[in-house]
């Protein structure tokens, strides 16, 4: 289903612009992120990994760890200076920032130019989801979150698409430097578009820029348009927002599951070449298809809870009910070494579902932020969660590397991804109850 089937004609359909540039920067926000890891095997061969090849798998997990603490951290602070600055400032400061480090990889001559370079690129990328959440529940009523929420956080895919098809080309042709160099320059193009299409509901409508109706569609869910006019420019202290159960279920709910995304995007090439001997571009094709099929993950995943809502179910059971669904699809993984014995696309297949279950859960965990807080929190409360994420991206870095050091010694890694499998497998069923037993019902805090 189409969003032109969805929604009326007559609306207007300029928050699907919105959301369409906000698509293209988390797009390259993570075309950015994962040129590392698909190098990975050429600056291994440069000795850019350190002289110990031994060792090689937990310098790179330190030079990931680099940069999920540095994206840690910088969730701490962006979040509250998106809300305080702007998402329109905020968002094309942080765009520029993370292409500028994506460009400094190049420049880097071992483990530790890597990690400072990785580390920039962590705090400036931080600023992509708090922002993007921010200008969802600006321009979109919220019956339609989940949905523009999956069609934006589906960039995460296109650009885990695009990298492997292009950057072991560029490495090979150009050489590695470049890879890295070409890609961090494409948000710089982003930027002009920025500039020139977004500003807020209010003021498109008042440059007749955006219809009446449109305006009003946005503007129509009544308890938050109340809760916005009686406190409107007050500030929301993160000691306070640490107060809400609701705070700690979504902080909870990225804890336990955004390290999962994060080890697939880091070591999928790696599996694929330690478990079947992939090498250089022939990693392109599965790793191509497993974020295809997380595109269609992520607008599914969207797109069910407003059909639930649709045919009659309240919000919070709707957003409750499709993320138990999407929380049952990770078991398959459990069975991704085994298929693969087969045949190795087994194994990618089922990767992809697990991935695809992923991107349908985050586009309803990012959205029950705004079912939860008012709008002058969102970017804050994304924060918290962002860096929640980050951290368990870390003890799943720490894991990872420690893992497979180990069990490449022992002269069989495959049992170190046999572990981690089990760990991707389970987490977001334990993230579900978690969240559930913190917050029975997704519903607007009203004393904030």
């Amino acid at each position: 289903m189409s969003v032109k089937e969805t929604i009326p004609e007559h609306i207007g359909r300029y928050r699907w612009t919105i959301c369409s540039l906000v698509f293209f920067a988390t797009t390259i926000n993570y075309l950015d992120r994962q040129v590392i890891s698909l190098l990975k095997p050429y600056l291994e061969a440069d000795g850019l990994l350190g002289n110990d090849p031994a060792h090689y798998e937990s310098v790179y997990s330190n030079i990931v760890i680099a940069f999920q603490f540095a994206y840690a951290l910088g969730m701490l602070l962006v979040g509250g200076v998106i809300d305080k600055f702007g998402t329109k400032k905020g968002y094309a400061a942080a765009l520029l920032s993370w292409s500028l480090a994506a460009i400094a990889h190049a420049f880097a001559k071992g483990p530790f130019g890597f990690g400072v370079a990785r580390a920039a690129l962590g705090v400036t990328e931080a600023g992509n989801f708090p922002a993007a959440i921010k200008t969802t529940a600006e321009w979109f009523p919220k019956k339609e979150r989940a949905l523009a929420t999956g069609i934006f956080n589906s960039g995460t895919n296109i650009g885990a698409i695009i990298a492997p098809m292009i950057v072991p080309f560029i490495a090979v042709t150009l050489g590695w430097q470049w890879a890295f160099i070409i890609t961090g320059a494409i948000g710089l193009l982003w930027l002009i578009f920025w500039k020139i299409m977004y500003d807020t509901p209010e003021k498109k409508l008042a440059k007749g820029q955006l219809k009446q109706a449109e305006y009003d569609h946005i503007m129509s869910d009544k308890d938050e348009v109340v809760a916005e006019d009686d406190s409107a420019l007050k500030k929301i202290s993160w000691f306070k927002l640490l107060t809400f159960r609701q705070t700690w279920a979504f902080f909870f709910g990225k804890l336990l599951t955004d390290p999962i995304w994060w080890f697939f995007l880091f070591w999928l090439p790696a599996f694929l070449k330690e478990q079947y001997g992939l090498t250089g571009t022939q990693v392109g094709l599965p790793i191509a298809l497993v974020y295809t099929m997380t595109t269609f993950g992520s607008i599914l995943g969207g797109w069910l809870p407003k059909r639930f809502m649709e045919s009659g179910m309240d919000s919070n059971k709707a957003r409750k009910t499709a993320m138990f669904i999407y929380a049952l699809f990770p078991l398959l993984v459990l069975g991704a070494q085994k298929m693969g014995e087969f045949n190795m696309w087994y194994a990618v297949i089922i990767i992809g579902i697990d991935a695809s279950a992923h991107q349908a859960w985050s586009a309803n965990i990012f959205t029950t932020v705004s079912d939860m807080f008012p709008k002058r929190a969102i970017a804050s409360v994304t924060g918290i969660g962002g860096m929640a994420g980050a951290l368990g991206g870390i003890m799943i870095a720490t894991a990872a590397g420690s893992l497979f050091d180990y069990y490449k010694a022992a002269g069989d890694i495959r049992i170190g991804y046999g572990i981690m499998f089990m760990i991707c497998s389970t987490a977001y069923i334990i993230a579900w109850v978690v969240m559930h037993l913190l917050v029975p019902k997704f519903k607007k805090i009203e004393n904030l």
